[in-house]
């Protein structure tokens, strides 16, 4: 074992025995007690080889023991939250140790996709165990479970604000990106455009979004036209820049050689620079899906038809419908992340050559 997982080992099974220790004299339920023993017993790593999935079998059955001895208490004692450290370090022991065997080839690759599950997994039990142990009022934040039932409740009405809402962010992402990319060509023909137009674009990228959506409202109407300009605004200049970036990041020895093949400017730009440019455009490609969002999200803030994601929010704050807020908030990040993530897809398609690719990584 390294020196992280012996200290991990050490403090998950100390811990485990305060757990049981305190437990026992204040009225500890019998899943608590087992997993106590069960983390306890975990010392014998010391002596004989002890499966990282017996870490992980012991940090899910103490998460099972703490849900299930949540309604045992007003508030929970000491021993409850010493029991919610001792399972949190047995997850991150489990993460480590698979962590390791992957990068040493005892475990295939494909058991990756374990490690984000289980760190999200144990936020999310986290924030469950803590919000209803320490009986967090709901006004301040709601367990994840509420804002599950909420959002089953509400499909109806969260799938008419997400329509809403990205109608605005795919318009004004496909018009910012397109008008970015054309203008970054055009900048790289003209040294007079660059000089002229780049600090425009840099003016315009720091003007505030609260400054801007209430005008696009005035100009575009209350619909999601004026959503989609302000998303204009926001995905431009990030497109602009990185273009710019791209198209000169091709070595002046590789344009040299284009020269003596007497290749045209254009066809230089399309089988050299814009190939190298490629992992710049994906980039700005990356930022701008969400910047898209939140500019849509909050650009409803200021003017909207009764339906979108922001104007939900902003409504449902004032009637301290929380659980309603983070379901939205939900919905928006599942759905960034996946604009997000389809994004990286196409970028490892078509960037396939690139060494950040070949290695594995996006």
């Amino acid at each position: 074992m390294s020196r992280l997982q012996r200290i991990l080992a050490v403090a998950a099974a100390l811990v485990s025995a305060l757990t049981l220790l305190l437990g026992l004299a204040g009225g500890i339920s019998v899943p608590l007690v087992i997993f106590g023993v069960a983390g306890l017993l975990t010392v014998a790593r010391f002596f004989t080889p002890v499966s990282l999935w017996i870490d992980g079998a012991v940090a899910a059955f103490g998460a099972w023991a703490l849900l299930d001895g949540l309604e045992l208490f007003d508030v929970e004692p000491l021993w409850f939250w010493l029991a919610l450290v001792a399972c949190w370090l047995f997850a991150w022991l489990f993460v480590e140790r698979l962590a390791r065997a992957i990068r040493a080839k005892a475990m295939p690759d494909a058991l990756g996709i374990v490690i984000p599950v289980v760190f999200g997994l144990s936020l999310l039990f986290a924030w469950e165990v803590v919000t209803r142990g320490a009986n967090v009022p709901q006004v301040l934040l709601p367990a994840p479970s509420m804002i599950w039932e909420r959002l089953t409740a509400s499909v109806p009405t969260l799938t008419a604000d997400f329509v809403q809402t990205f109608k605005a962010v795919l318009a004004g992402f496909a018009l910012g990106c397109s008008a970015g990319f054309v203008v970054a060509i055009l900048v790289d023909r003209s040294p007079f455009l660059k000089r002229g137009l780049l600090p425009i674009g840099n003016f315009v990228s720091a003007l505030p979004i609260i400054g801007i959506a209430p005008i696009m409202v005035m100009w575009f109407g209350f619909d999601w036209p004026s959503k989609a300009a302000v998303v204009v605004a926001m995905t431009f200049f990030p497109m602009l820049v990185n273009t710019v970036a791209g198209l000169n990041a091709s070595s002046s020895i590789e344009r040299d050689l284009m020269r003596t093949y007497a290749a045209s400017y254009w066809e230089t730009l399309f089988k050299l620079r814009l190939p190298a440019a490629a992992p710049f455009i994906f980039n700005a490609l990356k930022i701008n899906s969400t910047l898209a969002l939140i500019g849509a999200i909050v650009a409803e803030f200021f003017g909207t038809p009764i339906v979108g994601m922001g104007f939900r929010i902003s409504t449902e704050v004032g009637k301290l419908n929380i659980d309603l807020v983070w379901a939205e908030i939900a919905v928006a990040a599942v759905a960034g992340s996946a604009f997000y993530g389809v994004i990286a897809l196409i970028e490892r398609a078509v960037t396939f050559w690139h060494p950040s690719i070949r290695g594995g990584r996006t």
